[in-house]
Protein backbone atom coordinates (compact mmCIF):
# COMPACT_ATOMS: atom_id res chain seq x y z
CA UNK A 1 0.00 0.00 0.00
CA UNK A 2 1.41 3.55 -0.43
CA UNK A 3 -0.82 6.29 1.41
CA UNK A 4 -0.79 9.98 2.80
CA UNK A 5 0.01 8.96 6.12
CA UNK A 6 0.48 6.05 8.41
CA UNK A 7 -0.42 2.68 6.53
CA UNK A 8 0.09 -0.33 9.16
CA UNK A 9 -2.93 0.09 10.38
CA UNK A 10 -4.82 -0.22 6.75
CA UNK A 11 -2.57 -3.51 6.01
CA UNK A 12 -3.32 -4.70 9.27
CA UNK A 13 -7.12 -4.15 8.83
CA UNK A 14 -6.34 -5.88 5.16
CA UNK A 15 -4.84 -9.05 6.38
CA UNK A 16 -7.72 -9.74 8.60
CA UNK A 17 -9.82 -10.12 5.76
CA UNK A 18 -7.59 -12.42 3.83
CA UNK A 19 -6.69 -14.07 7.07
CA UNK A 20 -8.38 -17.10 5.13
CA UNK A 21 -5.65 -17.87 3.01
CA UNK A 22 -3.49 -18.63 5.52
CA UNK A 23 -2.48 -18.73 9.46
CA UNK A 24 0.85 -20.48 9.54
CA UNK A 25 2.34 -16.76 9.76
CA UNK A 26 1.92 -13.43 8.97
CA UNK A 27 4.01 -10.18 8.62
CA UNK A 28 3.96 -6.67 7.79
CA UNK A 29 6.36 -4.17 6.97
CA UNK A 30 6.52 0.11 6.45
CA UNK A 31 9.07 2.41 5.57
CA UNK A 32 9.37 5.65 5.60
CA UNK A 33 10.39 8.45 3.40
CA UNK A 34 13.43 8.18 4.68
CA UNK A 35 13.95 4.71 3.23
CA UNK A 36 13.90 3.79 6.87
CA UNK A 37 12.34 -0.25 7.04
CA UNK A 38 10.45 -1.16 9.92
CA UNK A 39 9.02 -5.15 9.97
CA UNK A 40 6.81 -6.76 12.27
CA UNK A 41 6.66 -11.21 11.77
CA UNK A 42 5.16 -13.81 13.34
CA UNK A 43 3.59 -17.44 13.49
CA UNK A 44 -0.06 -17.54 13.89
CA UNK A 45 -3.10 -15.63 12.75
CA UNK A 46 -3.47 -11.74 12.49
CA UNK A 47 -4.80 -10.90 15.57
CA UNK A 48 -2.56 -13.56 17.97
CA UNK A 49 0.30 -12.15 15.76
CA UNK A 50 0.98 -8.50 15.84
CA UNK A 51 0.65 -6.17 19.60
CA UNK A 52 0.31 -2.78 20.21
CA UNK A 53 4.42 -2.36 20.29
CA UNK A 54 4.24 -3.88 16.94
CA UNK A 55 2.07 -1.50 15.50
CA UNK A 56 3.53 1.74 17.32
CA UNK A 57 6.93 0.37 15.58
CA UNK A 58 5.55 0.18 12.13
CA UNK A 59 5.87 3.83 10.61
CA UNK A 60 6.37 5.03 7.50
CA UNK A 61 3.34 5.65 4.43
CA UNK A 62 4.30 2.74 2.33
CA UNK A 63 4.11 -0.99 3.30
CA UNK A 64 2.77 -4.47 2.59
CA UNK A 65 2.00 -7.37 4.49
CA UNK A 66 1.42 -11.35 4.08
CA UNK A 67 -0.63 -14.07 5.69
CA UNK A 68 1.31 -17.31 5.08
CA UNK A 69 0.57 -21.30 4.41
CA UNK A 70 3.09 -23.34 3.50
CA UNK A 71 3.68 -24.69 0.22
CA UNK A 72 7.26 -24.68 0.32
CA UNK A 73 9.58 -24.70 3.32
CA UNK A 74 8.66 -25.17 7.00
CA UNK A 75 5.05 -24.71 7.92
CA UNK A 76 6.32 -23.96 11.64
CA UNK A 77 9.56 -21.75 11.01
CA UNK A 78 9.02 -17.92 11.94
CA UNK A 79 11.82 -17.44 9.83
CA UNK A 80 10.31 -18.09 7.03
CA UNK A 81 7.21 -16.34 7.51
CA UNK A 82 6.95 -12.95 4.90
CA UNK A 83 7.64 -10.68 4.16
CA UNK A 84 11.70 -11.25 3.35
CA UNK A 85 14.38 -8.35 3.05
CA UNK A 86 17.45 -7.71 1.35
CA UNK A 87 20.03 -4.75 2.19
CA UNK A 88 20.83 -3.41 -1.36
CA UNK A 89 20.22 -2.27 -3.41
CA UNK A 90 18.00 0.45 -1.84
CA UNK A 91 16.92 -2.23 1.18
CA UNK A 92 14.22 -4.41 -0.90
CA UNK A 93 11.25 -6.12 1.03
CA UNK A 94 9.42 -8.81 -0.55
CA UNK A 95 6.21 -10.80 -0.54
CA UNK A 96 4.70 -13.54 -2.84
CA UNK A 97 1.61 -15.85 -3.38
CA UNK A 98 2.66 -18.80 -5.29
CA UNK A 99 4.82 -21.27 -5.79
CA UNK A 100 8.12 -20.77 -8.10
CA UNK A 101 9.05 -24.53 -9.64
CA UNK A 102 12.45 -24.33 -10.39
CA UNK A 103 14.28 -23.62 -6.81
CA UNK A 104 16.99 -25.86 -7.52
CA UNK A 105 18.22 -24.24 -10.30
CA UNK A 106 17.62 -20.92 -8.93
CA UNK A 107 19.65 -21.67 -5.86
CA UNK A 108 22.63 -22.64 -7.69
CA UNK A 109 22.45 -20.06 -9.65
CA UNK A 110 22.51 -17.45 -6.66
CA UNK A 111 25.09 -19.18 -5.29
CA UNK A 112 27.61 -19.90 -7.28
CA UNK A 113 26.61 -16.91 -10.29
CA UNK A 114 25.40 -14.24 -8.25
CA UNK A 115 26.99 -14.73 -4.61
CA UNK A 116 23.88 -14.24 -2.49
CA UNK A 117 23.76 -16.45 0.29
CA UNK A 118 20.41 -18.10 1.56
CA UNK A 119 19.35 -18.73 4.62
CA UNK A 120 15.73 -20.83 4.18
CA UNK A 121 14.22 -22.99 1.91
CA UNK A 122 11.71 -20.44 0.92
CA UNK A 123 11.26 -19.50 -2.40
CA UNK A 124 9.89 -16.56 -1.32
CA UNK A 125 13.96 -15.47 0.14
CA UNK A 126 14.82 -16.87 -3.60
CA UNK A 127 12.58 -14.19 -5.04
CA UNK A 128 13.80 -11.39 -4.08
CA UNK A 129 17.35 -11.83 -4.45
CA UNK A 130 16.70 -12.68 -7.86
CA UNK A 131 15.08 -9.52 -7.64
CA UNK A 132 17.46 -7.51 -5.95
CA UNK A 133 20.48 -9.05 -8.07
CA UNK A 134 18.44 -7.82 -11.05
CA UNK A 135 17.57 -4.48 -10.26
CA UNK A 136 21.43 -4.04 -9.18
CA UNK A 137 22.35 -5.19 -13.00
CA UNK A 138 19.75 -2.31 -14.04
CA UNK A 139 20.76 0.64 -12.20
CA UNK A 140 23.04 3.01 -15.11
CA UNK A 141 23.27 6.28 -12.10
CA UNK A 142 22.60 7.27 -8.55
CA UNK A 143 19.30 7.68 -8.57
CA UNK A 144 16.19 4.50 -9.62
CA UNK A 145 13.73 5.47 -12.10
CA UNK A 146 10.73 3.32 -13.33
CA UNK A 147 12.13 1.61 -16.34
CA UNK A 148 14.87 0.28 -14.50
CA UNK A 149 12.86 -1.08 -12.47
CA UNK A 150 10.52 -2.63 -15.24
CA UNK A 151 14.23 -4.29 -16.71
CA UNK A 152 14.61 -5.82 -13.78
CA UNK A 153 11.34 -7.52 -13.46
CA UNK A 154 11.91 -8.38 -17.37
CA UNK A 155 14.97 -10.50 -16.17
CA UNK A 156 12.99 -12.05 -13.36
CA UNK A 157 10.32 -13.21 -15.66
CA UNK A 158 13.33 -14.88 -17.79
CA UNK A 159 14.64 -16.58 -15.09
CA UNK A 160 11.87 -17.60 -12.67
CA UNK A 161 9.61 -20.47 -13.70
CA UNK A 162 6.08 -21.14 -12.04
CA UNK A 163 3.85 -18.69 -10.44
CA UNK A 164 4.06 -15.68 -8.54
CA UNK A 165 1.96 -12.52 -7.40
CA UNK A 166 4.40 -10.43 -6.47
CA UNK A 167 4.56 -7.07 -4.50
CA UNK A 168 8.07 -5.41 -3.11
CA UNK A 169 8.76 -2.14 -1.42
CA UNK A 170 12.29 -0.31 -2.75
CA UNK A 171 13.38 1.77 0.12
CA UNK A 172 13.62 5.55 -0.86
CA UNK A 173 11.48 4.83 -4.03
CA UNK A 174 7.95 3.19 -3.99
CA UNK A 175 5.67 -0.26 -4.26
CA UNK A 176 6.61 -2.49 -7.17
CA UNK A 177 4.26 -5.44 -8.11
CA UNK A 178 4.22 -7.90 -10.37
CA UNK A 179 2.68 -11.36 -11.74
CA UNK A 180 4.07 -14.50 -13.33
CA UNK A 181 2.91 -15.06 -17.29
CA UNK A 182 0.23 -16.89 -17.35
CA UNK A 183 -1.48 -15.39 -13.96
CA UNK A 184 -1.88 -17.86 -11.87
CA UNK A 185 -1.93 -16.19 -8.88
CA UNK A 186 -4.92 -13.25 -8.27
CA UNK A 187 -3.30 -9.23 -8.33
CA UNK A 188 -5.29 -6.73 -8.08
CA UNK A 189 -5.11 -3.15 -8.25
CA UNK A 190 -7.30 -0.37 -6.36
CA UNK A 191 -6.74 3.77 -5.90
CA UNK A 192 -8.70 6.06 -3.83
CA UNK A 193 -8.03 10.04 -3.76
CA UNK A 194 -6.79 11.49 -0.83
CA UNK A 195 -8.42 14.60 0.43
CA UNK A 196 -4.51 16.78 -0.39
CA UNK A 197 -5.69 15.61 -3.75
CA UNK A 198 -3.18 12.82 -4.42
CA UNK A 199 -3.97 9.49 -4.93
CA UNK A 200 -3.24 6.21 -2.36
CA UNK A 201 -2.59 3.21 -3.94
CA UNK A 202 -3.35 -0.59 -3.23
CA UNK A 203 -2.48 -3.94 -4.74
CA UNK A 204 -3.90 -7.04 -3.00
CA UNK A 205 -5.13 -10.74 -3.69
CA UNK A 206 -8.81 -10.48 -3.42
CA UNK A 207 -11.27 -7.56 -4.33
CA UNK A 208 -12.80 -7.66 -1.18
CA UNK A 209 -9.79 -5.41 0.44
CA UNK A 210 -10.69 -2.59 -1.79
CA UNK A 211 -14.25 -2.60 -1.27
CA UNK A 212 -13.85 -2.61 2.41
CA UNK A 213 -11.43 0.47 2.05
CA UNK A 214 -13.51 2.36 0.22
CA UNK A 215 -10.72 2.23 -2.62
CA UNK A 216 -11.85 1.85 -5.96
CA UNK A 217 -10.94 -1.40 -8.35
CA UNK A 218 -9.11 0.22 -11.00
CA UNK A 219 -8.42 -3.49 -12.71
CA UNK A 220 -6.70 -6.51 -12.19
CA UNK A 221 -2.61 -6.93 -13.08
CA UNK A 222 -2.15 -8.39 -16.18
CA UNK A 223 -0.48 -11.56 -16.62
CA UNK A 224 3.72 -10.69 -16.87
CA UNK A 225 2.94 -6.74 -16.29
CA UNK A 226 4.94 -4.71 -13.47
CA UNK A 227 3.25 -1.91 -11.53
CA UNK A 228 5.49 0.68 -10.34
CA UNK A 229 3.83 3.00 -7.85
CA UNK A 230 6.67 6.20 -6.44
CA UNK A 231 6.47 7.61 -3.45
CA UNK A 232 4.39 10.90 -4.60
CA UNK A 233 1.44 8.09 -5.70
CA UNK A 234 2.07 8.54 -9.37
CA UNK A 235 1.73 4.70 -11.22
CA UNK A 236 4.21 3.55 -13.66
CA UNK A 237 3.10 0.42 -15.03
CA UNK A 238 4.73 -1.99 -18.29
CA UNK A 239 4.35 -5.50 -19.61
CA UNK A 240 7.81 -7.30 -18.75
CA UNK A 241 7.02 -10.67 -19.91
CA UNK A 242 7.27 -10.96 -24.27
CA UNK A 243 4.66 -13.90 -24.13
CA UNK A 244 1.49 -14.16 -22.10
CA UNK A 245 -1.24 -16.24 -21.30
CA UNK A 246 -3.76 -15.61 -18.54
CA UNK A 247 -4.76 -19.08 -16.84
CA UNK A 248 -5.53 -18.00 -13.50
CA UNK A 249 -5.75 -21.17 -11.23
CA UNK A 250 -9.32 -22.69 -10.92
CA UNK A 251 -8.90 -23.66 -6.93
CA UNK A 252 -9.07 -20.21 -5.92
CA UNK A 253 -12.94 -20.17 -7.79
CA UNK A 254 -13.26 -23.79 -5.61
CA UNK A 255 -12.26 -23.14 -2.18
CA UNK A 256 -9.39 -20.97 -1.41
CA UNK A 257 -10.51 -17.49 -2.40
CA UNK A 258 -13.26 -15.84 -0.21
CA UNK A 259 -17.04 -15.76 -2.29
CA UNK A 260 -17.37 -11.72 -1.95
CA UNK A 261 -14.29 -11.29 -4.34
CA UNK A 262 -13.95 -10.87 -7.87
CA UNK A 263 -10.92 -11.95 -9.38
CA UNK A 264 -10.03 -11.80 -13.11
CA UNK A 265 -13.59 -10.19 -13.27
CA UNK A 266 -15.42 -13.28 -12.59
CA UNK A 267 -17.27 -13.13 -9.06
CA UNK A 268 -16.38 -16.13 -6.85
CA UNK A 269 -19.69 -16.14 -5.52
CA UNK A 270 -21.27 -16.50 -8.53
CA UNK A 271 -18.58 -19.30 -10.09
CA UNK A 272 -19.50 -21.13 -7.12
CA UNK A 273 -23.62 -20.89 -7.98
CA UNK A 274 -22.53 -22.13 -11.36
CA UNK A 275 -20.91 -25.18 -9.86
CA UNK A 276 -23.74 -26.47 -8.53
CA UNK A 277 -26.03 -25.88 -11.45
CA UNK A 278 -23.67 -28.57 -13.21
CA UNK A 279 -23.20 -30.54 -10.50
CA UNK A 280 -26.83 -30.96 -9.97
CA UNK A 281 -27.59 -32.57 -13.83
CA UNK A 282 -24.20 -34.69 -12.92
CA UNK A 283 -25.89 -35.87 -9.58
CA UNK A 284 -29.23 -36.41 -11.32
CA UNK A 285 -27.62 -38.79 -13.62
CA UNK A 286 -25.21 -40.74 -11.40
CA UNK A 287 -27.33 -41.37 -8.77
CA UNK A 288 -30.46 -43.47 -8.03
CA UNK A 289 -34.04 -41.56 -7.53
CA UNK A 290 -35.52 -41.78 -4.45
CA UNK A 291 -32.18 -42.35 -2.26
CA UNK A 292 -31.81 -38.63 -1.47
CA UNK A 293 -34.06 -36.62 1.17
CA UNK A 294 -32.06 -33.66 1.95
CA UNK A 295 -29.20 -31.98 0.79
CA UNK A 296 -26.47 -30.50 2.89
CA UNK A 297 -23.42 -28.04 2.63
CA UNK A 298 -20.01 -28.42 4.44
CA UNK A 299 -19.77 -24.92 5.61
CA UNK A 300 -18.64 -22.97 4.04
CA UNK A 301 -17.36 -22.52 0.87
CA UNK A 302 -19.74 -25.00 -0.53
CA UNK A 303 -22.88 -23.44 0.33
CA UNK A 304 -23.25 -21.88 -2.60
CA UNK A 305 -22.91 -24.86 -4.52
CA UNK A 306 -25.25 -26.77 -2.43
CA UNK A 307 -28.33 -24.46 -2.37
CA UNK A 308 -27.84 -24.81 -5.98
CA UNK A 309 -28.14 -28.28 -6.05
CA UNK A 310 -30.87 -28.55 -3.49
CA UNK A 311 -33.02 -25.75 -5.89
CA UNK A 312 -32.35 -27.72 -8.96
CA UNK A 313 -33.15 -31.17 -7.81
CA UNK A 314 -36.35 -29.57 -5.78
CA UNK A 315 -34.88 -31.39 -2.81
CA UNK A 316 -34.73 -29.93 0.43
CA UNK A 317 -32.06 -27.78 1.70
CA UNK A 318 -30.84 -28.30 5.34
CA UNK A 319 -28.14 -27.07 7.68
CA UNK A 320 -26.84 -30.26 9.24
CA UNK A 321 -23.41 -29.32 10.25
CA UNK A 322 -22.60 -26.47 13.20
CA UNK A 323 -19.11 -24.63 12.53
CA UNK A 324 -16.72 -23.72 15.38
CA UNK A 325 -15.36 -20.38 13.48
CA UNK A 326 -12.55 -20.56 15.97
CA UNK A 327 -10.99 -23.78 14.21
CA UNK A 328 -8.44 -22.76 11.16
CA UNK A 329 -9.84 -24.17 7.73
CA UNK A 330 -8.46 -28.18 7.55
CA UNK A 331 -7.81 -28.08 4.20
CA UNK A 332 -4.28 -25.92 4.44
CA UNK A 333 -3.40 -27.53 7.42
CA UNK A 334 0.01 -29.45 7.53
CA UNK A 335 0.07 -33.44 8.36
CA UNK A 336 -2.93 -35.79 8.03
CA UNK A 337 -2.90 -36.50 11.97
CA UNK A 338 -3.36 -32.81 12.84
CA UNK A 339 -6.26 -32.21 9.87
CA UNK A 340 -7.91 -35.37 11.02
CA UNK A 341 -7.91 -34.17 14.98
CA UNK A 342 -9.17 -30.95 13.83
CA UNK A 343 -12.53 -32.04 12.16
CA UNK A 344 -14.57 -32.80 14.63
CA UNK A 345 -13.27 -29.66 16.53
CA UNK A 346 -14.53 -27.44 13.61
CA UNK A 347 -17.89 -29.38 12.86
CA UNK A 348 -20.76 -30.79 14.52
CA UNK A 349 -23.53 -32.71 12.89
CA UNK A 350 -27.32 -31.88 14.69
CA UNK A 351 -28.47 -35.42 15.10
CA UNK A 352 -32.19 -34.02 14.30
CA UNK A 353 -31.23 -33.05 10.91
CA UNK A 354 -29.60 -36.41 10.27
CA UNK A 355 -31.55 -38.95 11.70
CA UNK A 356 -33.49 -41.87 9.34
CA UNK A 357 -32.24 -39.71 6.24
CA UNK A 358 -30.93 -40.01 3.41
CA UNK A 359 -28.28 -37.30 2.82
CA UNK A 360 -26.67 -35.91 0.03
CA UNK A 361 -23.45 -34.08 1.40
CA UNK A 362 -21.91 -31.59 -0.96
CA UNK A 363 -18.37 -29.96 -0.17
CA UNK A 364 -16.17 -28.01 -2.99
CA UNK A 365 -13.76 -30.60 -3.04
CA UNK A 366 -12.36 -33.99 -2.13
CA UNK A 367 -8.40 -33.41 -1.31
CA UNK A 368 -6.74 -35.75 0.47
CA UNK A 369 -10.25 -37.64 1.86
CA UNK A 370 -9.16 -37.53 5.43
CA UNK A 371 -11.69 -34.76 6.35
CA UNK A 372 -13.98 -36.39 3.94
CA UNK A 373 -13.65 -39.56 5.50
CA UNK A 374 -14.63 -38.05 8.78
CA UNK A 375 -17.66 -35.59 7.92
CA UNK A 376 -19.12 -39.23 6.37
CA UNK A 377 -19.07 -40.93 9.39
CA UNK A 378 -20.14 -38.04 11.60
CA UNK A 379 -23.40 -37.90 9.26
CA UNK A 380 -23.43 -41.58 9.89
CA UNK A 381 -22.73 -41.62 13.71
CA UNK A 382 -25.71 -38.83 14.01
CA UNK A 383 -28.51 -41.30 12.35
CA UNK A 384 -28.15 -41.02 8.41
CA UNK A 385 -29.66 -43.68 6.54
CA UNK A 386 -27.67 -43.02 4.12
CA UNK A 387 -24.95 -40.98 2.70
CA UNK A 388 -24.34 -39.42 -1.01
CA UNK A 389 -20.66 -37.27 -0.73
CA UNK A 390 -20.43 -34.77 -4.01
CA UNK A 391 -17.48 -32.66 -4.96
CA UNK A 392 -18.22 -29.23 -6.37
CA UNK A 393 -14.88 -29.83 -7.89
CA UNK A 394 -13.36 -33.10 -10.31
CA UNK A 395 -11.09 -35.71 -8.77
CA UNK A 396 -7.87 -34.16 -7.41
CA UNK A 397 -5.56 -36.98 -9.20
CA UNK A 398 -2.61 -34.68 -9.83
CA UNK A 399 -0.47 -32.51 -7.39
CA UNK A 400 -1.02 -28.90 -7.40
CA UNK A 401 2.39 -27.35 -7.82
CA UNK A 402 1.34 -23.79 -8.46
CA UNK A 403 0.90 -22.76 -4.68
CA UNK A 404 -2.24 -25.11 -2.98
CA UNK A 405 -0.47 -27.59 -0.66
CA UNK A 406 -1.52 -30.90 -2.66
CA UNK A 407 2.12 -31.41 -3.79
CA UNK A 408 2.06 -35.61 -3.53
CA UNK A 409 0.45 -38.24 -5.41
CA UNK A 410 0.25 -40.78 -2.65
CA UNK A 411 -1.71 -38.12 -0.26
CA UNK A 412 -4.71 -37.52 -3.04
CA UNK A 413 -7.82 -40.04 -2.31
CA UNK A 414 -8.43 -39.75 -5.87
CA UNK A 415 -4.99 -40.71 -7.31
CA UNK A 416 -5.11 -43.88 -9.02
CA UNK A 417 -8.71 -44.71 -7.61
CA UNK A 418 -11.86 -45.61 -9.60
CA UNK A 419 -14.80 -43.69 -8.58
CA UNK A 420 -16.28 -46.35 -6.26
CA UNK A 421 -12.94 -47.15 -4.70
CA UNK A 422 -13.45 -43.63 -3.76
CA UNK A 423 -17.10 -44.38 -2.19
CA UNK A 424 -15.34 -47.32 -0.37
CA UNK A 425 -12.46 -45.51 1.22
CA UNK A 426 -14.52 -42.73 2.34
CA UNK A 427 -17.49 -44.92 3.47
CA UNK A 428 -20.20 -43.35 1.39
CA UNK A 429 -22.73 -45.06 -0.51
CA UNK A 430 -22.04 -43.11 -3.65
CA UNK A 431 -19.44 -40.06 -4.44
CA UNK A 432 -20.26 -37.98 -7.16
CA UNK A 433 -18.03 -35.81 -8.55
CA UNK A 434 -18.16 -32.75 -10.83
CA UNK A 435 -17.00 -32.92 -14.54
CA UNK A 436 -13.69 -31.87 -15.84
CA UNK A 437 -15.29 -29.84 -18.45
CA UNK A 438 -18.69 -28.66 -16.09
CA UNK A 439 -15.80 -26.92 -13.90
CA UNK A 440 -14.24 -24.90 -16.76
CA UNK A 441 -17.42 -23.57 -17.83
CA UNK A 442 -19.01 -22.99 -14.92
CA UNK A 443 -15.92 -20.59 -13.93
CA UNK A 444 -15.47 -18.78 -17.20
CA UNK A 445 -19.21 -18.68 -18.55
CA UNK A 446 -19.74 -14.86 -19.42
CA UNK A 447 -16.34 -13.60 -19.09
CA UNK A 448 -12.97 -13.04 -21.26
CA UNK A 449 -11.85 -15.61 -20.38
CA UNK A 450 -10.83 -19.16 -22.51
CA UNK A 451 -8.09 -21.04 -19.95
CA UNK A 452 -7.72 -22.17 -16.47
CA UNK A 453 -4.82 -24.00 -14.94
CA UNK A 454 -6.81 -27.02 -13.82
CA UNK A 455 -3.36 -29.24 -13.32
CA UNK A 456 -4.59 -30.77 -10.15
CA UNK A 457 -8.09 -32.12 -11.89
CA UNK A 458 -6.61 -32.55 -16.09
CA UNK A 459 -2.58 -33.11 -15.32
CA UNK A 460 -1.92 -30.41 -17.88
CA UNK A 461 0.99 -27.46 -16.21
CA UNK A 462 0.19 -24.45 -18.19
CA UNK A 463 3.21 -23.22 -17.37
CA UNK A 464 4.89 -25.98 -19.71
CA UNK A 465 8.05 -26.76 -17.32
CA UNK A 466 6.33 -29.03 -14.86
CA UNK A 467 7.99 -32.41 -15.64
CA UNK A 468 7.75 -36.14 -13.93
CA UNK A 469 11.20 -36.05 -12.56
CA UNK A 470 10.04 -32.58 -10.98
CA UNK A 471 6.59 -34.02 -9.17
CA UNK A 472 8.88 -36.75 -8.27
CA UNK A 473 11.82 -34.67 -6.61
CA UNK A 474 8.65 -32.32 -5.22
CA UNK A 475 6.80 -35.38 -3.30
CA UNK A 476 10.17 -36.65 -2.03
CA UNK A 477 11.58 -33.77 -0.20
CA UNK A 478 7.88 -32.32 1.01
CA UNK A 479 7.30 -32.55 4.62
CA UNK A 480 4.47 -34.66 5.37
Amino acid sequence: MVGRGSVNQEIYDSLLLLQHRGQDSTGIATAERSGVVHMAKAKGQVREAFRTRDMRSLLGDIGLGHVRYATKGTASSEEEAQPFYVNAPYGIVLVHNGNLTNTRELTGELFHKDRRHLNTSSDTELLVNVLANELQSSISGLELDPEQVFQAVTRVHERVEGSYATIALIAGYGLLAFRDPFGIRPLILGTRKHEDGHYEWVVTSESLVLENGEFEVVRDVDPGEAVFIDLEGRLHTKQCAPETQLAPCSFEYVYLARPDSVMNGISVYEARLRMGDRLADTIAKYTPEGTIDVVMPIPDSSRPAAMQVARKLGIEYREGFYKNRYIGRTFIMPGQAVRKKSVRQKLNAMSSEFKGKNVLLIDDSIVRGTTSKEIIQMARDAGAKSVTFASAAPPVRYPHVYGINMPSRHELVAHGRTIPEIAEELGADFIVYQEVEDLKAAIIEGSDLDDLDMSCFDGRYVTGTVSDEYLAWVEGSQES
